[in-house]
């Protein structure tokens, strides 16, 4: 079984390391409940990944997702254009999350309370953990970034006998499967739909990750599931923030300009 912690957190240092050369330039755990370039979308149904498709279609274009020998079982992108990067945006929107279930998964079996568990969840990680680098905001502006998110590869799991969970967590008639679950995202101007980065985690959490209940954070027994969102989350946090250090020639030349409070001109 691949340890889903291991996994993601080597494969959100070596995403990083990307961004920073790419770039060359300069975003924590959850409470509940913002998919394309504006206006901000409403919440949407499950969808399923196409029979013999590699991606799940939630991004208009794979074609520059490139695999990277730094970045483990990952596809990524990052815009190269210095007018067009992460430093430039003051704000950001977080889109209603998509869920795409397994190709031979029966989503008449995934409730809407199901659908909405791990989408709450994961929606208010995200914020959460961008919220103090940028404001969040519910709506398209000037230097503002939107955050396009799919949980990719749901499945359904078996039934969650009522004496196992108390009833004020919400349990739900059946587990959802997320062990063999991916993520979609990218970053896009919220304007232009310009895409600014992007990346399909294509890593899995193996067996045992489950969500059974409306309030599955409440449950040491889904603590996979919790733990899993909370690393996405915060690999989005940690990618924002080194995209807003500088670096190579940029880092040079700001330390030449920096001149202390302090420092007096030459000859004075």
């Amino acid at each position: 079984m691949i340890r889903h912690k291991d996994v993601l957190l080597k494969n959100m240092t070596g995403w990083l390391a990307v961004v920073c050369v790419f770039l060359a330039m300069g975003c924590s755990p959850v409470t509940q409940p913002a998919q394309s370039p504006s206006p901000a979308a409403p919440q949407s149904a499950l969808k399923k990944i196409p029979t013999g498709q590699e991606f799940s279609g939630f991004l208009k274009d794979y074609s520059a997702l490139k695999p990277n020998p730094r970045v483990e079982s990952a596809l990524t992108f990052v815009r190269e254009d210095a007018q067009k990067n992460l430093r430039s945006y003051f704000a950001i929107m977080v889109d209603p999350i998509e869920v795409y279930v397994a190709t031979d998964a029966d989503e008449g079996k995934i409730s809407e309370t199901s659908r909405k568990a791990v989408t709450n969840y994961f929606e208010h990680a995200l914020k959460k953990a961008v919220s103090d680098a940028f404001p969040v905001v519910e709506a398209a502006g000037p230097l503002t970034l939107r955050l396009r998110a799919a949980l990719v590869g749901v499945d359904v799991g078996g039934e969650v006998p009522a004496s196992d969970l108390p009833a004020d967590i919400g349990p739900l008639d059946r587990l959802l499967n997320i062990g063999k679950l991916r993520v979609e995202m990218e970053l896009v101007d919220s304007e232009t739909g310009e895409r600014i980065a992007a990346m399909v985690d294509k890593s899995e959490l193996g067996a045992g990750a489950h969500v059974g209940a409306q309030y599955f954070s409440r449950s040491e027994r889904f603590a996979a599931a919790r733990e899993a969102f909370d690393e996405w989350a915060a690999r989005v946090r940690e990618f924002l923030d080194s995209s807003h250090e500088l670096a190579g020639s940029d880092a040079e030349r700001a330390d030449k300009a920096y001149k202390p409070y302090s420092a007096s001109p030459a000859g004075k």
